[in-house]
């Protein structure tokens, strides 16, 4: 990924509250067939001191026959993203000298994948997952696989495989009008809250204050 310098992001607490808080990765790997990308939700967890990535794929999806132990894996991460108008640019009515552009904060990790064929780890990361988005969507009372008999739990475990992968680097491009003046990145982040952009725009604002 090209990462000019002025919008390199290299606070890894940031870049891990990017994974949690948008955690449907790209998972992407060079099989026997080529370059192969799947959309998978992600679960950023830590063991023994190092990071690593936990999700599960269908029994029927390919990526995890083809996928050796060791092979080298990249999970692409987006927030939020928009197009950014010149016309947002004070100085573009000054100057004339702005032209339209894309402003995103993107995360790919980098590291090796390893097949998890086993109960007990899927119905670890399912377990882990469920607890987590259920929250985040607030319910009154979060579903649970106890919801469901055991023998249909069990049947659809039996249908999934969990991917592991185990985090070697991490890049974050946090692409934010950090190259634009002051009043051009406001007026922007401004325009873009009233759009309902209100992540992207709050984004902005704390990359104009240092804090981005």
């Amino acid at each position: 990924m090209y990462v000019p310098k002025h919008f390199a992001e290299h606070r890894l607490d940031e870049l891990h509250r990017v994974i949690r808080e948008f955690p449907l990765g790209v998972l992407v790997v060079n099989g026997p067939s080529g370059l192969d990308a799947n959309h998978i939700p992600f679960e950023l967890h830590e063991q023994n001191g190092k990071h690593v990535l936990l999700a599960h794929v269908a029994r029927a999806n390919s990526v995890w026959q083809e996928s050796n132990d060791g092979d080298q894996a990249m999970v692409v991460f987006r927030a939020a993203d928009s197009y950014i108008s010149p016309n947002w640019y004070p100085s573009k009515h000054d100057f004339h000298q702005q032209v339209p552009t894309w402003n995103y904060q993107a995360v790919h990790v980098h590291g090796t994948i390893r097949v998890r064929d086993d109960e007990k780890f899927v119905r670890m990361v399912v377990g882990r997952q469920t607890k987590t988005h259920e929250t985040r969507v607030g319910e009154a009372r979060p579903w649970r696989m106890g919801d469901s008999s055991k023998e249909f739990i069990d049947q659809m475990l039996a249908a999934i495989v969990g991917i592991e992968i185990s985090i070697d680097a991490i890049v974050g491009k946090w692409k934010l009008g950090q190259n634009k003046e002051a009043r051009d990145l406001t007026n922007a982040a401004h325009e873009l809250h009233a759009r309902d952009q209100h992540l992207l725009s709050a984004e902005m604002l704390a990359a104009l204050k240092g804090d981005g």
